[in-house]
């Protein structure tokens, strides 16, 4: 099979440690549904890892968000100040208690939230800010929290992407009110489906027991501290079964190990591609020297939407698939009727154009090699041309 009938795909999901047999363990205890020995284990590595108070095992991170919005008591008509670049969840679970996404654009730099256009978006209807921590480099976490702070608002980091990675030498997903990780199999620790949220207001975790168990208060029954269980307040079933927690351990367990690979991979892309901003005008990431991420995701940013779409098409032709992002919430057709928009939106319109991701897997071993040959192929030939016959490159930005 020669290299272009073997396709390399974005992502492929991998097994990393000791998986296949804590799910035979799990089977063995006899204990299939949610909350039991091997989400009790999670719970607590994922509250370690992020420095969090507490961690609440969900079947997704959009669970945990939702669970977050319930949690930040969001009413009819309360705003929630968040990035349009970002996934629909974030959006969805504040769409879902009534309240309004208020979409603010991006650091051009970062591409992550930037405070100062949230803090411009707050009005007396706000009552908190999701902020997302994108390709897995936190935001700018001090002056949202500041922001917060002047105005009595929930800070809600979205670290789906985020594991692993710090703000300040504090880990992502324990730096506010509440964090949301996510398992999904794009994601650096996976378990098919999967997602957690965090706590650390001391206040709020019996009540995100309570929610996270169909309303019930289950759990305080399970911890022998009521003799029944009954609904005492909204929630739904937001748990994953034991055999997605089981499988998550294995790889909770080598977080090293898959943070380690992946910041390895994403540096030899940094450097392959170090002299595409000058030569071609090509974006690649950049982050706040007081952040460092994990490794989550690496992106181009082409010089303009066109040569995003030949470069998707050629890379595809070549067998290496390379997806562009988020299409941005505030022009998608719910944004614009559940949501509104503060200010300009300039960075986020003109840099989701023109972004494109390169395969970034634990097990990609010897075909990075293959992506990094054939991607600097593929933007000599599309963007080579053009400045060989004079045409200027600028920094993508």
């Amino acid at each position: 099979m020669s290299d272009v009938d073997r396709m390399i795909p974005f992502n492929r999901p991998s097994l990393v440690g000791a998986e296949i047999e804590h799910i035979r363990e799990a089977i063995g205890l006899g204990q299939l549904s949610g909350d039991g020995h091997f989400t009790h284990l999670c719970n607590r590595l994922i509250a370690e890892r992020a420095g969090a108070r507490d961690a609440l095992l969900t079947h997704s991170g959009t669970a945990a968000l939702e669970m977050a919005a319930i949690l930040c008591d969001l009413q009819p008509g309360d705003e929630v100040v968040m990035p349009s670049y970002t996934f629909v969840s974030t959006a969805n679970a504040v769409v879902l208690r009534g309240a309004v996404p208020v979409f603010v654009d991006i650091d051009p730099v970062t591409l992550n939230v930037d405070p100062a256009r949230v803090a411009d978006a707050v009005t007396d209807r706000t009552r908190a800010i999701f902020a997302v921590h994108y390709a897995g480099f936190p935001a700018d976490m001090d002056p949202l929290l500041d922001i917060a702070r002047d105005r009595n608002l929930f800070v809600v980091e979205d670290a789906a992407q985020a594991l692993g990675s710090t703000y300040k030498g504090r880990p992502a997903g324990g730096l506010c009110d509440m964090g949301v990780f996510s398992f999904h199999e794009t994601k650096n620790i996976l378990s098919g489906e999967g997602g957690a949220l965090t706590i650390n207001r001391p206040e709020l975790v019996e009540r995100a027991k309570i929610i996270r168990e169909k309303g019930t208060n289950r759990s305080l029954f399970i911890e022998g501290l009521v003799d029944k269980y009954t609904w005492v307040d909204i929630g739904s079933s937001f748990l994953p079964g034991e055999l997605i927690a089981a499988f998550l351990y294995g790889q909770l367990e080598q977080l090293d190990l898959v943070t380690e690979r992946r910041r390895a991979l994403f540096a030899r892309y940094t450097d392959a591609f170090a002299d595409l901003p000058e030569r071609y005008g090509v974006g690649l990431p950049r982050a706040r020297n007081d952040v460092q991420g994990n490794g989550h995701l690496f992106y181009l940013l082409m010089p303009e939407p066109a040569d995003r779409t030949a470069f998707i098409a050629a890379m595809r032709a070549a067998g290496i698939g390379t997806p562009f992002h988020y299409v941005p919430l505030h022009s998608a057709p719910a944004g614009q009727r559940f949501g509104r928009v503060a200010g300009s939106m300039d960075h986020t319109d003109r840099l989701s154009a023109r972004l494109v991701r390169l395969p970034m897997f634990f097990d990609i071993a010897d075909d990075a090699e293959r992506v990094v040959d054939t991607c600097r192929r593929v933007v000599d030939e599309l963007l080579g041309l053009r400045v060989g016959q004079g045409v200027k490159a600028t920094a993508a930005c």
